[in-house]
């Protein structure tokens, strides 16, 4: 009587099934950095566009948006600021008289952004980044509100809740790739609608990837 052959896998088949697991996990993280890469479009295309809202509301109706003293004539539901040609408020203010947070009601109301412009409801009013964070928008005149110090612009415009590894490639693609020196800088988190004061940014080889921090640019 025949003896039956011990059934296995030969060379041929073993190296057809590893360059499978290599096509697959190749297609992973493929996939993941498509991924990453549109994130980080996606936050960069927020600091670029708050440019355009305030250009844009400057050129229709002379005024700043959420500083505009005659926001409720240009807009219907606006609200009126007071005109000394500064957004006053912190950018992560949720403070309904604040112009920082009035900001926003005036550029969506102009057309220029989506949202709500409900300011009664924080949830569906504050702006967020992809990664969650809150997004604002203050005035840079004064040294003693500055998110990070040293970073100066006529404007600020942070993004929290950005992780490490988003945050350095945003400085990579918009600023000098430093995240201590330039027009952008990165700092630690800070939290939803919370005071602060101005710190030291995060040197670029102190970012850590997994962790969230605050991202600022002048302008």
């Amino acid at each position: 009587m025949q003896a039956k052959k011990n059934g296995g896998f030969t060379l041929i088949e073993i190296a057809i099934v590893l360059v499978i697991i290599g096509l697959l996990l190749g297609g992973v993280l493929k996939g993941q950095e498509l991924i990453n890469s549109a994130k980080v479009k996606n936050l960069a295309n927020d600091f670029r566009v708050v440019q355009t809202f305030i250009y844009g509301y400057q050129d229709k109706f002379k005024a700043l948006p959420g500083d505009d003293p005659n926001a409720a004539t240009h807009l219907t539901g606006g609200t009126n600021g007071n005109g000394n040609g500064l957004i006053n408020g912190l950018w992560n203010s949720a403070t309904a008289t604040d112009e920082s947070f009035l900001f926003w009601q005036d550029v969506r109301l102009a057309g220029f952004a989506p949202g709500s412009t409900d300011t009664t409801n924080l949830a569906t009013y504050i702006p967020r980044n992809t990664d969650g964070g809150i997004m604002g928008i203050q005035s840079g005149s004064s040294a003693s509100t500055q998110p990070i110090t040293g970073l100066s612009g006529s404007y600020i415009f942070c993004s929290s809740g950005i992780l490490g590894k988003f945050a350095k490639q945003l400085d990579i693609t918009l600023d000098d790739g430093n995240t201590a020196t330039g027009s952008m800088m990165v700092r630690a988190n800070i939290p939803d609608a919370t005071a602060f004061s101005a710190v030291s940014p995060v040197v670029t080889a102190s970012v850590d990837d997994a962790t969230s921090y605050t991202v600022c640019m002048g302008f």
